[in-house]
């Protein structure tokens, strides 16, 4: 089968990979660079979702969990484990008890692929592994464990193996138009089998413009992350005071990485993070930390345009982390999906795709 994969972020290289394995001729194409957007603008983690348990989405994180473990057998150069300490402090953030039961979910969740059980940690010891954080009020926390990952690099990894596997790529190409019966435009117009549309935030744009029909819409939420010039001995899962959501401090290439937020917005508006975001995010650092950042140590500033599926939900943190893929005729379309679930989207692109028409 002759398949034509549009989208160079994570979820379309690694459909890529999984049809050229299966033996498909297989060609992917990107309108910029490859890894260029989404897939190198996140949180740096490869994660279970802790938080998604509160939205019951238990099947996602069971598989989120395992594919976690995956990546750190495959990439060990690029993903590795990284603790994190959950602080609990009076009047702030979630009832202590769920925490805990959420984190024995978590655990269970993992099952072989855990990386390492949660325990409690007394103020006096995590006072000791992170100085500089604010000791008013402070219970005690958690300590768990996820992974950390340089995106871009293992982003690049990944388009290697693909390679070797046998997709062609065709970086700085962009699909223009598509039509349900296989036809694509891109340099010319070209046919192939099957269309595998994973253009991320842009995939529902691409069909609208081609006038091929879809159920599913997107929910397009920026989250946008600070680079502090500050060290940082260990992660840190922060409940944000007065919100109900979360936010990360993690270390990032000798500095600290803070993020992120969640604002809807266009896509035709620019993917960058705004200055009330900005002031957000340090402000979310000064309620954790002793001494208060300011924008002058601010090295970097970057954003990622996150492509959810939309479920109709006011609020865009409890909007689904899963994803959908549907078809119409010779067009396989991919809504939503996360970094850590992205090979096993790939092989249920392929599953989909080899069921035939």
């Amino acid at each position: 089968m002759h398949v034509a994969v549009v989208g160079g972020g994570i979820n379309g290289v690694m459909s890529a990979w999984a049809l050229a394995a299966a033996g498909h001729q297989v060609e992917l194409f990107e309108r910029g660079a490859l890894m260029g957007e989404t897939s190198s603008a996140s949180t740096k983690l490869l994660h279970g979702g802790l938080r998604y348990l509160e939205n019951g989405e238990f099947g996602l994180v069971r598989e989120s969990l395992r594919e976690r473990a995956w990546w750190v057998a495959q990439a060990p150069q690029f993903a590795k484990p990284l603790g994190l300490i959950l602080p609990v402090y009076s009047g702030v953030g979630r009832n202590p008890l769920v925490v805990r039961l959420g984190l024995v979910m978590y655990d269970l969740l993992a099952g072989r692929g855990n990386i390492g059980r949660h325990r409690w940690l007394a103020p006096r010891e995590i006072l000791h592994l992170l100085p500089g954080l604010r000791s008013q009020g402070l219970r005690g926390g958690f300590l768990f464990h996820d992974v950390q990952m340089d995106d871009y690099r293992l982003g690049l990894w990944a388009v290697d193996q693909a390679q070797r596997a046998g997709v062609a790529v065709r970086e700085h190409t962009a699909v223009e138009r598509l039509a349900a019966d296989g036809t694509y435009w891109a340099n010319g117009e070209h046919r192939a089998d099957l269309i595998v549309n994973a253009a991320g935030p842009w995939c529902r744009n691409l069909l609208d413009v081609s006038d091929v029909p879809a159920r599913h819409r997107l929910d397009l939420v920026r989250g946008s992350h600070l680079v502090l010039d500050r060290p940082l001995a260990l992660g840190l899962f922060l409940q944000v005071p007065g919100e109900h959501r979360i936010c990360f401090a993690l270390p990032w290439q000798g500095r600290t990485l803070l993020g992120t937020t969640e604002v809807r917005q266009r896509l035709e508006d620019p993917i960058r993070c705004s200055p009330e975001e900005e002031a957000y995010l340090l402000n979310v650092y000064g309620t954790a930390f002793l001494d208060s950042a300011t924008s002058a140590e601010i090295v970097e500033r970057f954003a990622g345009l996150r492509p959810l599926v939309d479920s109709g939900s006011a609020n865009p943190g409890r909007t689904t982390r899963e994803y959908v893929l549907e078809q119409t005729g010779h067009v396989l379309t991919v809504f939503g999906g996360k970094w850590t679930t992205a090979r096993v989207l790939g092989e249920r692109v392929r599953e989909r795709a080899e069921k035939g028409f």
